[in-house]
């Protein structure tokens, strides 16, 4: 499954330890977005790691999901090429 994930942390601390946690399972994209190709299973164990991390009531992360039609309609403009997510093995 193909996931966008943006989020909005406002404490250094959480956000490094969510930015740091994202990198371990997909590429950064732009300052609170990330593209990341994951499994079933690595996409419930990502949001459970995440979950222990935030503040609900302050933080905010959102998760879009693309279908393979959806994904090869993306278009980029500018900014880092993606590379292949076959690297990431969270």
């Amino acid at each position: 499954m193909y996931v966008v994930i943006s989020y909005d942390i406002p404490e250094d601390k959480r956000r490094t330890k969510i930015h740091s946690i994202l990198k371990s399972y997909g590429q950064w994209m732009q300052y609170s977005v990330f593209e990341c190709e994951l499994t079933e299973t690595q996409y419930a164990k990502l949001r459970s790691r995440l979950g222990k991390v935030i503040k609900p009531d302050e933080d905010s992360i959102r998760f879009y999901g693309l279908c393979a039609c959806c994904q090869g309609k993306v278009e980029r403009i500018g900014g880092e090429q993606l590379r292949d997510n076959s690297i990431f093995f969270a």
